[in-house]
């Protein structure tokens, strides 16, 4: 899919949704976003079943086991950063260059997730939708990319799926949750612009 630069963003563990995408978040002015889910299911050759059916068999057991990632690819220019380092602080909005934001984003990378004000853990790709999380028609909006499905628990696309995660609805709900596991950039000499690809893995961080 192709995104705009106002449609891809990465929130610092520091993010609160009460603010807005607007604050301790990084706009991406991303030029593509590719997304690859590798499903996970164990098989077992069954002994003995080509010599009884003529035909060998294998048992494949579906554990809902996938993996999930997000590749990025775009540019880094100057542009306005809003940062609030916690509750009572004043915000901060500055002014970055394209070189200090790549920094910025190398050094989340290289951080630890108890440094929340440093490390990234979401990802947000908003995506146009005209029908809403119980099937309804809505007004296109923008709302983030999940791998989740509509519908309450045990209902709709999440019949017999008794604790479902909620699908998105408004552009400030939640993307996909993980970390990043490459980013990649280089300085040029005379370009104000910097080339970056990142490749984001969905996932529950622990601790």
């Amino acid at each position: 899919m192709d995104a705009n630069e106002h449609n891809v963003f990465l929130k610092l563990q520091a993010f609160d949704a009460a603010d807005g995408l607007s604050i301790n978040t990084i706009p991406l002015k991303a030029e593509s976003v590719d997304f690859t889910t590798d499903k996970t299911i164990p098989t077992f050759p069954i002994p003995l079943s080509g010599a009884i059916t003529g035909e060998a068999t294998t048992i494949a057991l579906d554990l809902g086991m996938s993996n999930k990632t997000v590749s990025v690819k775009g540019v880094i220019t100057e542009q306005t950063i809003t940062k609030k380092h916690g509750t009572g602080q004043v915000v901060k909005i500055r002014t970055f260059t394209a070189h200090e934001i790549a920094q910025m984003i190398a050094s989340g990378v290289d951080s630890t997730g108890l440094a929340e004000h440093q490390a990234f853990n979401e990802l947000v790709i908003l995506m146009p939708s005209t029908v809403d999380k119980d099937y309804n028609q809505v007004t296109e909006r923008q709302i983030p990319f999940t791998w989740r499905s509509r519908g309450d628990a045990l209902k709709q696309d999440n019949a017999r799926v008794p604790l479902p995660f909620d699908f998105p609805n408004l552009e400030t709900d939640d993307g996909v949750k993980g970390f990043i596991r490459s980013f990649g950039f280089s300085f040029n000499s005379e370009a104000r612009y910097i080339d970056f690809t990142l490749e984001f893995q969905v996932a529950v961080i622990l601790p």
